[in-house]
């Protein structure tokens, strides 16, 4: 009995140690994100059918399920309860038509929303139908719908709600509600005829979610759009819409529920190289009432990994009138604060060109979430090395106070300084840096493959003096592991 107990003991220590290993290892692969979204395995693009339901974040993604190549589309799925930590669930979404091509009928981009008046009659108890609208590859616009929390999905037997046009270029449908009117809005990038001038989006409205009826064309946008409507954050009686291009790039305007009419200029949304597919969650309840957008980080590069893809970190949106006119801001959403690690801080210091210290030498990380308010003072240019070591220069944040730039990974950004001040909000994780500028009025967001091994931090400044009005590093924790 006690060579059998001995034995049962060193069993299950084997299988603890075992567990304890794969609970370190699980998505700590030295490319993987700790603190944004990236599939367990194989391509994922496009954030694709957000809703908010039942206390989830649903967020599916264009997801190939067979490799790294971004073909055979599906509907990935995960869910969270902040925003930060995601469970991944089984495909959502497959190709139609039984298809097995690696593009005919296969589920492409799309939108999600809650039939709050169960208009497909599909209600099972207390439980909304959760309906998604997406392209269906070369074979049309189509409808899924869910009544089981958005786990299981069935394909609307009268699909495709939009036939295919072989001259079309139809895809990606993002479907709002419009209070005024009392029907629904589809977005839907198409090209109208063979002149490539006649890409953008057309507008079709719909009592039923079945039948759409043409409304309106908007010229000079380019797959994956959205609309969303803000209250102007400085004028509480004042609500503008705003229409997505797929590069993030903004119209402000109005919208009566058939037509937009533009009141600006295209703006960008953001500067990096690597921000695409924007889209914001549908059904964010009112007692919240944020806004919250998220992009697929393209042309990201994961070498050796299992994976390929991954997301921005949400953001919050709103809307502000300065004297130059209209602009959106964006800012990570408050829930990254449940990700902080140990703390450093500093205020009212002053750099000195050449004969200070590097202040932040103490900190070191892969994974960190900065925030900075810099008084300019006499200073040429300044800025952080991220990722840094004297043999291996790593990721340079670029201020120059002539030129009034911000540049970081071969982007540069426009920024002017506020009373002298820059503010700058920075989000490093192992494969990409996130920075907000100025509370988030313009926001750079760049992939880059980092030197092995260095995690120094560096803040510099030239020519001149720097003031540090208060400074606060964390070291980020893993949204993967407990």
């Amino acid at each position: 009995m006690r060579i059998l107990s001995t034995t049962l003991l060193a069993v299950l220590l084997t299988i603890t140690l075992i567990s304890l290993k794969s609970d370190k290892d699980y998505y700590n692969e030295i490319h993987r994100p700790q603190f944004h979204f990236t599939p367990e395995e194989n391509w994922q693009s496009n954030p694709s059918g957000l809703v908010f339901y039942n206390g989830n974040y649903n967020m599916f993604f264009q997801h190939n399920p067979n490799d790294n190549e971004m073909e055979f589309m599906h509907w990935g799925h995960a869910t969270s309860t902040d925003l930060v930590h995601w469970e991944h669930l089984p495909i959502a979404l497959y190709p139609d038509e039984f298809s097995t091509d690696k593009e005919e009928c296969t589920a492409f981009s799309g939108s999600a929303i809650v039939d709050e008046h169960n208009l497909l009659e599909k209600q099972i108890g207390d439980e909304k139908t959760l309906v998604a609208f997406y392209t269906s590859k070369s074979c049309g616009q189509r409808i899924a719908y869910s009544t089981d929390k958005g786990i299981k999905w069935e394909k609307l037997k009268g699909n495709p709600i939009i036939p295919y046009d072989e001259k079309d270029d139809a895809r990606d449908p993002k479907v709002v509600w419009h209070e005024p009117t009392q029907k629904w809005v589809m977005v839907l990038y198409r090209k109208l005829s063979e002149d490539d001038k006649s890409k953008g989006v057309s507008f079709y409205t719909s009592t039923n979610l079945i039948d759409w009826e043409w409304k309106s064309h908007i010229h000079g946008f380019y797959e994956s759009p959205d609309l969303i409507k803000l209250q102007v954050t400085n004028r509480p009686n004042e609500i503008k819409w705003i229409l997505f291009d797929g590069d993030g790039s903004y119209l402000i305007g109005d919208f009566d529920g058939e037509t937009f009419t533009a009141q600006s200029a295209k703006m960008k949304g953001d500067y990096g190289k690597n921000y695409y597919a924007t889209q914001t969650w549908s059904n964010i309840p009112e007692d919240d009432g944020r806004t919250i957008q998220i992009a697929w980080m393209r042309g990201g590069k994961f070498p050796n990994m299992p994976f390929n893809g991954q997301m921005t970190f949400p953001s919050e949106l709103s809307l502000t009138k300065f004297n130059s006119g209209y602009k959106l801001i964006r800012k990570p959403v408050a829930e990254i604060n449940s990700l902080h690690g140990k703390h450093y801080s500093w205020e009212n210091k002053i750099l000195i060109p050449g004969i200070d210290e590097n202040k932040v030498k103490k900190v070191k990380g892969d994974c960190l979430h900065i925030i900075a308010e810099l008084d300019i003072k006499s200073s040429d240019n300044f800025g952080f090395m991220l990722r840094h070591s004297k043999k291996r220069p790593g990721v340079e944040v670029l201020y120059n106070v002539k030129r009034g730039t911000l540049s970081v990974l071969g982007s540069t950004v426009p920024l002017l300084p506020i009373d002298n001040k820059i503010k700058l909000e920075i989000l490093l994780d192992r494969t990409s840096v996130e920075i907000y500028a100025n509370d988030g009025q313009s926001v750079v967001s760049n992939c880059f493959i980092p030197n092995e091994g260095v995690d120094g931090v560096v803040l510099y400044t030239n020519g001149g003096e720097l003031g540090i009005i208060k400074l606060d590093v964390y070291k980020m924790n893993s949204a993967w592991r407990n």
